[in-house]
């Protein structure tokens, strides 16, 4: 037996010109879609800066020490009175004049300025 070469089946594509085109793929054979999710709003392409920020979605390595100081959670947002609330708790428990330690209470301080984004003078 011999084999026998074929030539390749050419397919044309649709252009813009033929608006009667097949249309296939995972779009269905409705018209192109402009970039909008079911319900008609778009999807962000990426996070904002508030999200990285100490309060946002992905705090940075200061900021996460900061909450585990503060005994909050590592990820996801904060509001500041999460934060007054959280260092609320934790001054009470560490404050030199209920027998913590100085240097604790300044870091418990230091966590709440992080995470506020309070600058030292």
């Amino acid at each position: 037996m011999g084999l026998v070469a074929t030539a390749p089946s050419v397919r044309q594509t649709p252009t813009a010109a033929d608006p009667d085109a097949e249309h296939k793929g995972f779009g269905g054979s409705g018209p192109a879609r402009s970039g909008r999710r079911k319900g008609g709003r778009k999807r962000s392409p990426a996070l904002s800066k508030a999200d990285w920020g100490p309060l946002g979605k992905h705090p940075d390595l200061d900021s996460i020490v900061a909450r585990q100081r503060l005994e909050l959670p590592l990820a996801g947002r904060l509001s500041s009175s999460e934060v007054n609330r959280a260092w609320k708790r934790a001054a009470a428990a560490h404050h030199p004049d209920r027998g913590g330690s100085h240097d604790t209470m300044q870091r418990v301080n230091g966590a709440r300025d992080q995470l506020l984004g309070r600058q030292e003078d």
